[in-house]
């Protein structure tokens, strides 16, 4: 993929703005958090910390910032980063309406220019996780990060991805895509539902990856669609997603 992934990107998500302000006030709303999308409880996933009081927390591609409020309510100072005005409009009227305390930048998760060794704690989840090119916003993570630092990030799975058909088609029980050389796959021609350029990686890719910056491998999971769910969301049907993985969640120190 060597098209200009952030215009791309930063324009589908202005774009799309609009669509994810009932989506953020019902995320902002929660007392305890729900993850990626299926909404799996906080209680099962342990992505937080239970107590960050003290800490710099960093949320990377923070779109409507839900993220990062759930973090300042733990006690954080929290920084969030998005590429999309438009998002980051909706974060800070809902940081206003909730009194909330966020320092939020319209920036590059994969250069945000902030100090070396700022933050104790990173997180994306289906920000710069799956919108920039790993290779780039885990390097940046690490070099935010301090010695002994966690980085958390959720969002698709390989063989979500690769399972879905180039038109944009849910999920079949058939291969699409080669998983060997797999790096994400861009949506921007789909017939159905054309969006932006996302980025992923085959397992072992991922480890290699890790080893190089310097991340160890604290915790891996593989999320399923609960079994309540009956209707297809983001291109994955409720049958298929109960069958094999939709969503990854991987938990990193700095070495």
């Amino acid at each position: 993929m060597t098209r200009d992934h952030l215009t791309v990107n930063r324009d589908v998500w202005n774009a799309d703005a609009p669509n994810y302000v009932a989506l953020a006030e019902r995320l902002w709303a929660l007392e305890t958090p729900e993850w990626g999308c299926w909404g799996a409880p906080e209680a099962d996933l342990h992505l937080l910390p239970g107590d960050m009081t003290g800490m710099d927390a960093i949320e990377l591609g923070c779109g409507t910032a839900y993220v990062s409020a759930w973090m300042a309510r733990r006690g954080a100072r929290v920084t969030g980063i998005d590429i999309s005005p438009a998002q980051l409009a909706t974060a800070r009227r809902m940081a206003a309406a909730y009194r909330t305390d966020l320092t939020l930048i319209e920036g590059n998760a994969e250069a945000t220019g902030l100090p070396d060794a700022s933050f104790d704690f990173a997180i994306s989840e289906y920000g710069a996780a799956i919108w920039c090119p790993p290779e780039l916003w885990l390097a940046e993570a690490w070099r935010l990060l301090r010695p002994g630092g966690t980085c958390v990030f959720l969002g698709n799975h390989p063989l979500a991805i690769i399972a879905t058909p180039y038109s944009g088609a849910p999920c079949e029980a058939v291969l699409h895509r080669p998983y060997r050389g797999f790096t994400g796959a861009d949506w921007t021609q789909a017939e159905i539902d054309p969006h932006g350029i996302c980025f992923n990686l085959t397992f072992s890719g991922w480890l290699v990856l890790f080893a190089r910056l310097g991340f160890a491998v604290a915790r891996y999971e593989e999320l399923y669609i609960p079994d309540h769910v009956t209707e297809t969301r983001a291109y994955v049907p409720a049958d298929w997603g109960k069958r094999y993985p939709v969503e990854q969640v991987w938990w990193l120190t700095k070495t």
